[in-house]
């Protein structure tokens, strides 16, 4: 039996060991990090602990399972990052930028990415302000949770007057792909990156 409920504090250890069992375009990606958190410092963790609001965990008999994160208004968000997140890990994890990319690990590809964020850009944040980043484990994988957890997100947003939201999606994930799809999201034409948007409201 699962049931779907607010994020608790006590639940940010299962979101890092669930992104890092998701995190290589929805596989395994521990195998790939040193250090198995470093992706949850940056796509799930911040977005728990500064934007609660719009934080839900998925939880079934072995605990919690699968979670949506995400922020309703993008550029706020950067802003918030800058000021209360990104500091103390950049002063925990070196900037790699001084050597050769080619030759970074994949701790070194993401610690560089805490100290360079990416920039979503403007033509998909314009229409689309909100973002949102979700999870599962192969157990719920395929059992309606993931749209349970989209619709539970969605509900929230729209109560908060957001118009639209996106997501980024790896070309490599393509069942992330065509979930997002499924869901109603529709790809929008950039220069850089595979972005989908919805229009909410």
């Amino acid at each position: 039996m699962s049931l779907l409920r607010p994020f608790a504090a006590a639940d940010l250890d299962s979101l890092y060991a669930i992104l890092l069992a998701t995190g290589d375009a929805g596989r395994d990606a521990s195998p790939l990090h040193q250090d198995g958190r470093m992706i949850g410092h940056i796509y799930s963790a911040p977005y728990a602990m500064l934007a609660p609001e719009l934080a839900f965990v998925a939880e079934d008999d072995a605990g919690v399972a699968g979670y949506v994160v995400g922020a309703a208004d993008t550029r706020a968000f950067d802003r918030q990052l800058e000021q209360d997140w990104w500091p103390a890990l950049r002063r925990q994890y070196a900037d790699p930028s001084g050597s050769t990319p080619e030759s970074w690990s994949a701790d070194q590809k993401r610690s560089f990415a805490i100290h360079h964020p990416n920039k979503t850009p403007d033509e998909v944040v314009g229409p689309f302000p909100a973002h949102m980043h979700m999870n599962l484990l192969p157990r719920l994988q395929g059992t309606g949770m993931g749209r349970k957890l989209f619709e539970r997100w969605i509900e929230q947003a729209r109560a908060m007057g957001v118009p639209g939201v996106h997501v980024g999606v790896s070309p490599l994930n393509t069942r992330g792909m065509g979930f997002w799809q499924a869901m109603g999201f529709e790809r929008i034409a950039t220069h850089s990156g595979a972005w989908l948007g919805q229009k909410i409201l």
